[in-house]
């Protein structure tokens, strides 16, 4: 996957950008607040349909456009997949919605025709690496089932699909045990949202079981050459329900012991979810809330048996991330046939010497690559001398 030019339009403080890229890398330079990371975003942006630095989509829309009604902030790229070209366009509308409201919604635009995000969600594919990121190890369970989930959107279709249908149920079904908890009724009423949740979150349960097992493989090799064999690197899946089959009898302990499940059926996962849900009925109408399911799923990172989450150190947490998100490249890559972007904001200030040299040695056989830095001091002389650098100044783009 090859992206050509982009154009911006009223997005952050980008006014107006149109830009060609080059197939190789490119280094951002400039000062703080100056718009390099909104351009990694941007990016993503397409990629995702949703951003790493806010969960509101209107504080994308320049501050000044968003003075009118309605304020529209564009993104488009042209770029090149499996030997087409095509076009990924996504506007931010933000409108007055009422005498004092406003309301911000997302057109997504592939090829000139309006597709829903989960139909459009890793055509453009890349992979973010910014210094923030180590709160998918250090921080909670959502941290890292969020990073999953765009991981997996992007390379796997079907599966935004299945995620998106997935929280419709729970969010019905969690309606339904509250409405039986406080006025009573017919508990077989959960009859039907139990197929529902079980038909899309077994999907998502063996998507995840197969795609941490593959990631696992090309992260644990790639910490293995950045410790020098000092360290083995572990992603250990703790699914809310393990559809794993247990011996009758036997408690369930948190061993730090790998668990081979990709030998499950999609259709045995799902069976015994619904099983689950059905034992756990009453104990969930009297907590009126769904406490089973991959929306509590956990990925732990782990070296040398230690969890990292716990008692990694800082050099070990940012190691382990480098390693994830190289395998992260080799994995989109392999499931997509495509190489993705790879977006590093700031990253070769958060490494040593060492690990610098590592990195660009592995990013040697990636795809487009495009960094963001405030000095150009860390990046070797000969890096920069292949690279393309361009300055940022207040929104504008020199090279």
């Amino acid at each position: 996957m090859i992206l050509k030019h982009l154009s911006l339009t009223n997005f952050r403080n980008f006014a107006r950008l149109d830009i060609d890229l080059p197939r190789r890398a490119v280094v951002l330079v400039g000062s703080n607040a100056q718009g390099k990371t909104s351009l990694l975003e941007a990016i993503y942006f397409l990629a995702t349909f949703s951003s790493f630095q806010t969960h509101t989509d209107r504080q994308l829309i320049n501050f000044l456009a968003a003075r009118e009604n309605p304020a529209v902030a564009r993104i488009v790229a042209d770029y090149q997949r499996g030997g087409r070209n095509h076009r990924m366009e996504v506007r931010i509308i933000l409108e007055a919605v009422g005498p004092l409201g406003q309301r911000a919604r997302k057109e997504i635009l592939l090829d000139g025709v309006k597709r829903p995000a989960s139909e459009a969600i890793g055509h453009l594919p890349a992979v973010l690496f910014i210094p923030q990121m180590s709160q998918v190890i250090e921080g909670g369970p959502e941290e890292r089932r969020r990073y999953l989930n765009l991981a997996l959107a992007q390379a796997i279709p079907g599966y935004a699909a299945a995620l998106s249908a997935y929280h419709q149920a729970l969010t019905q079904r969690n309606a339904l045990l509250k409405m039986l908890n406080e006025r009573g009724g017919d508990p077989g009423q959960m009859t039907y949202w139990d197929e529902t949740l079980t038909a899309s979150g077994a999907k998502i349960i063996h998507w995840r079981i197969h795609a941490i097992q593959e990631l696992e493989r090309l992260a644990a090799r790639a910490h293995h050459n950045l410790t020098r064999g000092k360290e083995v690197l572990r992603l250990a899946y703790h699914p809310a329900f393990d559809p794993f089959p247990r011996p009758s009898g036997q408690i369930a302990l948190r061993l730090d012991v790998p668990i081979d499940r990709s030998t499950l059926e999609l259709a045995t996962i799902r069976q015994s979810f619904l099983e689950a849900l059905k034992r756990l009925r009453a104990e969930e109408i009297n907590r009126g809330v769904t406490t089973l399911g991959p929306h509590r799923d956990e990925l732990r990172l782990l070296a040398n048996g230690v969890d990292l989450g716990e008692y990694g150190s800082r050099g070990q947490i940012r190691t382990s991330l480098l390693a994830l998100k190289i395998a992260e490249i080799g994995w989109m890559q392999e499931r997509t046939n495509e190489p993705p972007v790879v977006l590093l904001d700031e990253v070769m200030a958060e490494l040593d010497k060492e690990r610098r040299a590592d990195l660009l040695t592995a990013l040697e056989s990636a795809g487009q690559v495009i960094f963001t830095t405030t000095d150009a001091e860390p990046f070797t002389p000969e890096f920069i001398s292949a690279a393309e650098s361009w300055r940022v100044v207040a929104g504008t783009i020199s090279r």
